[in-house]
């Protein structure tokens, strides 16, 4: 078990390693220079080069041979944009934002709050009606009801974020907040008072959040519970007399959950691709809009922390995915 909790580490960190290594390139070779974006045409050109430098973008991508022939010194061949980014990620800092002038820690701070808010809520829900869905179409295999969840799974599954988002918010025109975060300008008489309104806002971004995961829970729960009941140990259990709802609850959901536990990981890539577009839809505060803003401003620095802060999740996503097997299949303990 040591040995494979290990192999799993050392894989993530690896793969965090490429993951970054590509993160830095990426957006380097997107055409357009951000600094020009910046400033005026008739910027005059010691002002420019000035800019460049304090941003960090004068320097070479990757070898510096113009220094190292200069200096004669190996050390100055690594004097680069890479070099510098990595040096940097090791002191946390990522950088400051070409558009908004404020360093990318802060700007992602004040947006990673309202996006975790958006996809736990989400994921609760949709697991929660994905996991209730799926048993339940396994439970009556065959049957009208199997053939509704299967159905309404796939229809929910194929329904792109933004067409989806765009239909709750004509539905529930005025019975919701149609954007934002919280009221602005409003003032709270409670704590309480405040949640109920952030939880106003919640309703429509969350609600489309779930129901574009849950199709996909529901269906494999549902195929993974068919053939969970189809095990010995489940007929063992049926012939000891214990009712069907009990043999679902207590031997099958536990072994249908597994493909569920790496759905729930990868989903978390997809939670926040897809959050781009329901937090732009619904005027939302969040990482995914903050994310929209900086692609249509070519914010490099803020693109990158976020990718990070998205890769870094996701893959201890993964290896909490890959540790917590070991809590629900014993063999691989063994």
């Amino acid at each position: 078990m040591t040995r494979y909790i290990l192999q799993k580490i050392v894989f993530s960190i690896i793969t965090l390693f490429i993951i970054l290594t590509v993160n830095f390139f990426i957006f380097r070779v997107v055409p357009g220079d951000p600094i020009s974006m910046m400033l005026s045409p008739r910027t005059r050109p010691e002002i420019r080069e000035h800019i460049r430098e304090q941003y960090g973008v004068d320097k070479p991508l990757w070898i510096n041979t113009e220094a190292f022939q200069e200096e004669k010194k190996i050390s100055a061949l690594f004097d680069t944009q890479y070099y510098h980014y990595f040096c940097s990620l090791a002191k946390g800092e990522l950088g400051y934002s070409f558009k908004q002038k404020k360093p990318v820690t802060e700007l992602i701070g004040q947006r990673v709050g309202p996006t975790v808010l958006l996809i736990f809520t989400g994921e609760v829900i949709a697991i929660f009606f994905g996991v209730f869905l799926g048993m339940l179409a396994a439970w009556k295999a065959r049957s009208k009801v199997d053939t509704l969840v299967l159905i309404t799974g796939l229809t929910a599954w194929s329904m792109p974020p933004f067409w989806l988002g765009l239909i709750l918010l004509t539905m529930a025109r005025g019975l919701f907040p149609s954007g934002g975060f919280i009221t602005i300008g409003a003032t709270f008489s409670s704590t309480i008072a405040m949640w109920l309104d952030i939880g106003k806002h919640l309703v429509l971004p969350a609600t489309t959040m779930a129901i574009l995961l849950f199709g996909a829970y529901a269906i494999t729960v549902r195929n993974s519970a068919l053939e969970v009941l189809a095990e010995d140990y489940i007929k063992t259990a049926k012939a000891k007399g214990l009712s069907q709802k009990r043999v679902l609850r207590s031997h099958a959901l536990k072994n249908a959950s597994l493909p569920l536990v790496t759905m729930i990981a990868m989903d978390l890539g997809f939670a926040m691709g897809g959050s781009i577009q329901i937090e732009t839809i619904f005027s939302y505060p969040g990482l995914g809009r903050l994310m929209f803003e900086a692609i249509m401003q070519r914010d490099y620095p803020v693109l990158q922390g976020v990718f990070l802060l998205l890769a870094v999740t996701l893959i201890a996503a993964n290896l909490l995915a890959d540790l917590t097997y070991i809590i629900l299949d014993p063999r691989i303990r063994e």
